[in-house]
């Protein structure tokens, strides 16, 4: 008797090309449906009894030989082949169940080698999860470095530059004040050298008048004592200063003043009035000049007050201000003159 025993078709390893884990899953899905066909027909095999057959055994001990007959035994055929005997059924159920357990044990081999493929790729996915994860945190921290570092730069290079400007205002804010200062300096220079000259000018023209004046009153003395000599070796010879026009007019010795000669004087004179008093009431003074026929003023008197001291020293200095005071029509001034002025006339 031999004994043949069914091989499985399944395959024992794991195939090469599963990469993910979804095909996985399918996998598993499709060897879990494979094994419970197995199981399935396999227990209703098992359950089914097979058809028994009967057959009688003789020994040779009790099968009576008979005695054979002489004869001449023909030529020997060849021997038919002998048909395999069927296994008893022990020796089928033992053989099912060894398939069946060889079966078992490569479904479960099946289903190890499946669960380890997809805890390898399970395990491969989170590695690469994690793998792709970390790259990303290190590529976020990089941007988040780069970021920084460009944000420091940059806020760095702005504070370089406002310092920059700021030092730059400052020296042009140091510059414009020591420009200024130094305007400042020369005008205060330039003013200095003026109000110099103006002094020294000043001063020179006061020097220039008071040594004209000085002239002029020499020339007066001398002019009045001339005129004094003159009078003297003249007999006969009267005057009087006093005016009868309201004006003021002139006589004497030398004759009478024109009508409007007062009027010119007065035009002469007024210019020179420096006062800035009290000009109430216009308060009249009223001066008799003795004059010499040039017009130079030989003396000069006050006849009557403005009531006013200001006004009438004022009044005395413009007809010394203006001396020579203008001649007459006839080429000569008159010997006196009274002359009445008024801050408002």
């Amino acid at each position: 008797m031999s004994r043949t025993v069914a091989r499985s078709d399944l395959p024992i390893g794991p195939r090469k090309d599963e990469r993910g884990t979804g095909r996985a899953f399918l996998l598993a899905l499709f060897m879990h449906a494979l094994l419970f066909a197995l199981l399935f027909y396999g227990m209703r095999w098992q359950n089914s009894s097979p058809a028994g057959s009967e057959a009688e055994l003789w020994t040779p001990t009790e099968v009576a030989e008979p005695t054979p007959p002489v004869v001449t035994p023909p030529p020997t055929p060849a021997p038919p082949a002998v048909a395999a005997p069927t296994p008893p059924a022990e020796d089928a159920d033992i053989a099912l169940q060894q398939k069946k357990r060889k079966q078992e044990q490569q479904a479960a081999e099946q289903a190890r080698l499946l669960e380890a493929q997809q805890e390898k790729a399970r395990q491969e996915a989170l590695k690469q999860k994690q793998l792709a994860e970390q790259q990303a945190a290190a590529e976020i921290a990089r941007k988040k470095a780069a970021d920084d570092a460009a944000r420091q730069q940059k806020l760095a290079d702005q504070k370089k530059a406002d310092e920059q400007k700021r030092q730059k205002e400052e020296d042009a804010k140091k510059a414009e004040q020591l420009k200024q200062q130094q305007l400042a300096d020369a005008q205060k220079k330039a003013d200095a050298e003026k109000k110099a000259a103006e002094d020294k000018a000043a001063k020179a023209k006061a020097a220039k008048e008071a040594a004209a004046q000085k002239a002029a009153d020499a020339a007066r003395a001398d002019r009045l004592a001339s005129l004094r000599g003159m009078a003297g070796g003249t007999p006969g010879a009267t005057g009087n200063g006093l005016g009868s026009q309201a004006g003021g007019t002139g006589s004497g010795a030398g004759g009478t003043a024109s009508a409007g000669y007062a009027d010119r004087v007065r035009a002469k004179v007024k210019p020179n009035i420096a006062y800035g008093g009290d000009t109430e009431g216009n308060p009249t003074a009223v001066v008799t000049v003795r004059l010499a026929p040039d017009g130079s003023v030989l003396s000069m008197q006050l006849a009557k007050s403005s009531g006013n001291p200001a006004w009438d020293a004022a009044v005395q200095a413009a007809i010394t201000k203006s001396d020579p005071l203008p001649r007459d029509t006839n080429g000569k001034a008159p010997p006196t003159v009274n002359l009445r002025f008024s801050p408002k006339n």
